[in-house]
């Protein structure tokens, strides 16, 4: 079972997550972060990192959420790996708590 990033992370991509995962198993777009299913060892670090509660493991997706499992296995093909914290756009915090995000996520 693999972590999943979920809609929270649009347009915040706070990447304390990414520090601490053991395996780089995060893969980053302009405006979201990916786990790629196949290199995610579940340990769940990741979790309690992200600022915005946008990680959960596969099987426990929220069911409003479940399109975020496979999109992030096909993203994680195509987007880069990272595997170092960055600084958040700087309207991250703006972002936070808003829902119905899909639309604005680049791919």
């Amino acid at each position: 079972m693999a972590h999943v990033v979920t809609e929270n992370c649009i347009q915040c991509r706070y990447t304390d997550c990414v520090e601490v995962c053991p395996v780089d198993c995060f893969h980053e777009g302009a405006n979201f972060l990916v786990i790629d299913p196949d290199e995610c060892i579940d340990c769940g670090v990741c979790r309690g990192e992200c600022p915005v509660g946008a990680i959960f493991p596969s099987d426990e997706v929220p069911a409003s959420q479940q399109a975020f499992v496979t999109l992030n296995a096909t993203l994680a093909k195509s987007w880069p790996s990272i595997t170092r914290s960055q600084l958040p756009p700087t309207d991250a915090a703006r972002w936070a708590d808003v829902n119905d995000k899909l639309a604005l996520l680049k791919s």
